[in-house]
């Protein structure tokens, strides 16, 4: 079992940058894929960036893409998502996310694929 515990939330104004940390305790990285997920006021939550196991395999959303990149460091067992020229749009509840049946080189983009989630960290990009 894994507990995640997400951190570096805030307000920021559209264009800034903003980097999220994903802290673990229990298993390793290397035993999960990792993912990022964010839910917007009355939206459904949705898929942000996920890496794999090995670290070298990594995925985004469509909507993202470009702007924001995840990372892993194995030594400190922490995940990041490094959001840059932020939106309004972007404005979300972030969560991290953790899969232990992920294969070493897969990334997931289904919630129903994670089984661990962090408690979520608040991002606001205003206009």
């Amino acid at each position: 079992q894994v507990q995640l515990v997400e951190s570096g939330g805030g307000l920021v104004q559209a264009g800034d940058s903003l980097r999220l940390s994903c802290a673990a305790s229990g298993r390793t990285f290397t035993t999960y894929g990792m993912g990022w997920f964010r839910q917007a006021p009355g939206k459904e939550r949705e898929f942000v960036a996920a890496i794999s196991r090995s670290g070298g395999t990594t995925y985004y959303a469509d909507s993202v893409k470009g702007r924001f990149t995840i990372s892993s460091d194995y030594a400190k067992n922490t995940m990041y998502l490094q959001m840059n020229s932020l939106k309004p749009e972007d404005t979300a509840v972030y969560y991290c996310a953790a899969a232990p049946r992920s294969g070493w080189a897969t990334v997931l983009t289904r919630e129903h694929e994670y089984d661990y989630w962090g408690q979520g960290t608040q991002v606001t990009a205003s206009s």
